[in-house]
């Protein structure tokens, strides 16, 4: 069975990755996943918010007086500790890269145009194959009108572009006016590939404390149902690799997303769930699908249920919102007789 795919420019030896997420940033878990079938894996992002905080304890400390106590001193808080420093987040990926044989992609979080070239060339300089940048960015400012932020996304994309010569994937959230537009506005502007879609984590209310407190939920496969609508779209229309995230939990999963025409499928919350060998269970099941089906290759099957490719392209649009709609009144009818 042929399993390669293409992403980046790369040639995979299937469409399973590792997306970003605690087990990514540590080179024994790379490994493990490796050894389970993933054709490569993406590090957590270093954050921008890293990046400014340790410039500033940085000045800090050069800036404070000889006779000064470095008992005294304030070191980087507590909450920052993500990933460690920007420092250490490069050795972790020359680390990766001399022990793994898969693309070691790096990531990037950001939220300003300005500040990115330095460790866009240091990512490259560590030896990462790729890097995913991973814009997060609320609109949060109500006197700003939406092109004002899209302008913003694009000129992100198009500075980081400019520092690395290396493949780069933009990782982006649904919500935009015209996402269509947006992912040929980003393609133009540089980015080889697009990851769809980033979860914007909402907050929630703690009612004993009365503080507003995070609180993360692990995807389901109903989660990839939005990424399926737009890579379907999207399929063929803008010339830029395509890769799903949120919801990768099953073969049945990765074999609809790639069918809508995704090149590569990612996958954190199914790891944490179930261990890094679910991912050597869900490239065997994908095997006997395709064997039942008569399926020689991944590329035989990519794309065939996109916009363009199936006989409803309707069915992707605003027409199937009415078809289910009236789906679920059917089945409660059912049920209630």
């Amino acid at each position: 069975m042929n399993l390669k795919t293409n992403y980046l420019g790369f040639e995979l030896d299937n469409p399973l990755v590792g997306s970003a997420g605690p087990l990514t940033q540590d080179v024994g878990h790379m490994l493990a996943m490796e050894d389970a079938g993933a054709a490569a894996v993406v590090m957590p992002s270093l954050f921008e918010e890293q990046i400014e905080l340790e410039s500033e304890t940085l000045h800090h400390h050069l800036s404070e007086p000889a006779e000064s106590f470095p008992e005294a001193l304030d070191y980087l808080p507590a909450h920052m500790d993500y990933n460690a420093t920007p420092d250490h987040y490069l050795e972790i990926i020359s680390a990766a890269k001399q022990s793994l044989q898969i693309p070691v992609i790096a990531s990037l979080n950001a939220y300003s145009p300005g500040g990115w070239s330095r460790y866009a060339r240091e990512i490259e300089q560590a030896g990462a194959d790729a890097l995913e940048l991973n814009i997060y960015f609320m609109a949060a400012d109500i006197d700003e009108p939406g092109s004002v932020i899209e302008d913003t996304y694009v000129e992100v994309v198009r500075d980081v572009r400019k520092a690395t010569k290396v493949p780069l994937a933009v990782k982006i959230g649904p919500y935009f006016s015209s996402a269509a537009n947006m992912a040929k506005r980003f393609a133009d502007a540089g980015a080889d590939g697009l990851v769809l879609f980033n979860r914007f984590y909402q907050p929630d209310i703690d009612l004993e404390e009365l503080e507003v407190k995070p609180n993360l939920r692990l995807s389901t496969s109903f989660t990839n149902r939005l990424a399926m609508r737009w890579i379907a779209i999207l399929n063929g229309r803008v010339d830029i690799s395509l890769a799903a995230t949120g919801g990768v939990h099953t073969h049945e999963d990765v074999l609809k997303l790639l069918m809508v025409g995704a090149d590569v499928t990612m996958m954190t919350s199914a790891l944490l769930l179930n261990g890094i060998e679910h991912l050597r269970k869900v490239k065997t099941d994908l095997v006997h699908w395709m064997e039942e089906k008569g399926y020689d290759s991944v590329k035989q099957m990519q794309g065939s249920m996109s916009h363009r490719s199936t006989d409803d392209p309707t069915a992707f649009e605003r027409a199937n919102y009415i078809k289910v709609l009236e789906s679920y009144k059917v089945a409660h009818e059912y049920r209630v007789g």
